[in-house]
């Protein structure tokens, strides 16, 4: 059994829009809230600096905690590929530090294929992981929460 492992994602919004990773699988495009894995003797903080970094290729400020939530695979719909993988993701809220000309991560997931601002007001008409966080930002109902283990 795999341990439990920390994962922290910015939710970084401007201007009624969403920072989001596209990724793509057999499916077709995704979008992700960026971020990763904690390491050990790692901050959630250092590790969503480092993260950012890795995927949309910019510094964040990290500011307050939005949400928690808890991914335990055998629940979801992607089961199959990650049955045994129980995650908890912490979420905060960031915002770019400094002019960004363009979005490129030194080290993103393997299948991100780029990054992407969205329409808040659009959350609901693509594949976005988590969607219950999605629809809290859509409805402007972000606030510190515990989400649990919620799609």
């Amino acid at each position: 059994m795999k341990p439990i492992r920390n994962s922290a994602k910015a939710v970084i919004v401007d201007n009624n829009r969403v920072l989001l990773t596209k990724n793509k699988d057999d499916q077709g495009y995704f979008y992700l809230f960026p971020g990763g894995g904690q390491e050990k003797g790692e901050e959630l903080k250092a590790a969503l600096i480092r993260e950012c970094m890795e995927e949309i290729g910019c510094k964040v400020v990290v500011a307050d905690l939005v949400c928690v939530r808890e991914y335990i695979g055998k629940n979801h719909e992607f089961a199959e590929w990650d049955y045994d993988i129980h995650q908890v993701e912490f979420y905060f809220e960031c915002r770019i530090d400094g002019e960004v000309q363009e979005f490129k991560g030194s080290n993103p997931d393997s299948y991100q294929v780029d990054v992407e601002w969205i329409e808040c007001d659009r959350l609901d008409e693509i594949r976005v992981y988590p969607k219950t966080l999605a629809e809290m930002i859509r409805n402007n109902q972000a606030r510190p929460i515990y989400i649990g283990d919620v799609n």
